[in-house]
């Protein structure tokens, strides 16, 4: 694929994330009674009005990226009916409401993968490489194979596989293989002192892949964008820990999401992962990603973001002790401007240290 198409793809991607971000937005501030003056797709200047539909006009912008909504009165309280003059409880649905909306296309992209791919069956351990000149490879062990037993003792899932192995060096062992529906045995002897790198056998083990039902595929969709969260929420501590490299965790901007989109695109066309359906697996998992990525960045309590903006109705909230208007426009205007800055220097970073998908 070309850079140019692959470009606009990313573009497009973006921007499709982002307009359902802003419909999240949009969506809720009509639900609790906000007008919304402004549905804009991409950013400011205004290419063109396309029209209008229940007050709101719908645009078409020059800078291509996203969208973006414009509610009644966002930044002035004075104005009856508007954001800034509604109760906080109001204001705190409509910034939920974006993230949230990310959310659940991240958990709508994996369930579509996780129905279409399977789930890892944790209680089968399958060959997933083997080593030239192995033990493995000399009595005919595939790719593909799934281990029953060894020594007709079940196996139950890899590390028991891998611990029975390494307690059987030197001596011959019998495998009990599934392949292609079919049962067969193979006889060999684990290495001692096997190559550095190697197992004893000379092969990798994965999980094999099950078929998923919708609602099974539904909860492991949950966990995975839960656990995502979690890993994104402890990588501060990691790495002050040390346990994370800084190199690797570092944040990406559009550059370095191009970079990752890219690598993702090749590995599908390289990749022979088995679907139900023709997916492009790798792709539609870096999507799903990046649009749990905007949620959680989103609800960070900085300035500008509708997590600075959840910061701003707490205390109304809690203590019934509502911020100045004045005060939240003027943080939230020096922290959008250091946001551009932030934009800018990860941007460099991106060029200077190119992201690659580990």
């Amino acid at each position: 694929m070309s850079i140019f198409l692959l470009i606009l793809q990313v573009v497009f991607v973006i921007g499709l994330l982002i307009f359902f971000h802003e419909l999240g937005h949009f969506l809720s501030a009509r639900a609790v009674g906000v007008p919304i003056e402004e549905f804009g797709f991409g950013y400011p200047p205004r290419l063109v009005k396309i029209g209008e539909w229940k007050g709101t006009e719908i645009t078409l912008n020059w800078i291509p990226f996203g969208g973006f909504v414009r509610p009644k009165g966002e930044a002035d309280e004075t104005v009856e009916g508007g954001m800034a003059a509604a109760p906080a409880w109001k204001r705190l649905v409509i910034a939920l409401s974006g993230p949230v909306m990310n959310f659940v296309i991240g958990i709508i992209l994996l369930v579509v993968i996780y129905s279409a791919v399977g789930i890892p069956a944790s209680e089968q351990a399958m060959i997933s490489q083997v080593t030239d000149g192995s033990p493995a490879q000399a009595v005919g062990l595939t790719v593909g194979d799934i281990v029953l037993y060894v020594d007709n003792q079940p196996i139950s899932d890899i590390d028991q596989l891998i611990e029975i192995v390494n307690a059987n060096v030197g001596r011959e062992i019998t495998l009990t293989v599934e392949r292609a529906g079919e049962v067969q045995t193979f006889t060999l002897t684990p290495r001692v002192d096997p190559p550095e790198g190697e197992g004893a056998m000379g092969v990798a083990l994965s999980n094999p892949l099950k078929p998923t039902p919708f609602f099974q595929s539904l909860g492991y969709s949950f966990e995975t964008t839960g656990y995502i969260i979690k890993e994104t929420l402890m990588l501060p501590v990691r790495l002050i820990r040390g346990t994370a490299d800084p190199a690797v965790a570092r944040p990406v901007g559009y550059k370095g999401i191009y970079d990752i989109y890219s690598q993702a695109v090749e590995m599908d066309q390289v990749s022979e992962v088995p679907t139900a359906e023709p997916l492009p697996v790798f792709t539609l998992s870096i999507i799903a990603n990046i649009s749990i990525a905007l949620g959680i960045t989103n609800l960070l309590p900085i300035p500008a973001l509708d997590g600075g903006r959840i910061l701003f109705t707490l205390p109304e909230l809690i203590f019934k002790k509502r911020i100045p208007q004045k005060w939240e426009n003027v943080v939230n205007t020096f922290g959008f401007m250091l946001l551009i800055l932030l934009m800018v220097v990860i941007t460099i970073m991106d060029f200077t240290n190119p992201v690659v998908i580990p």
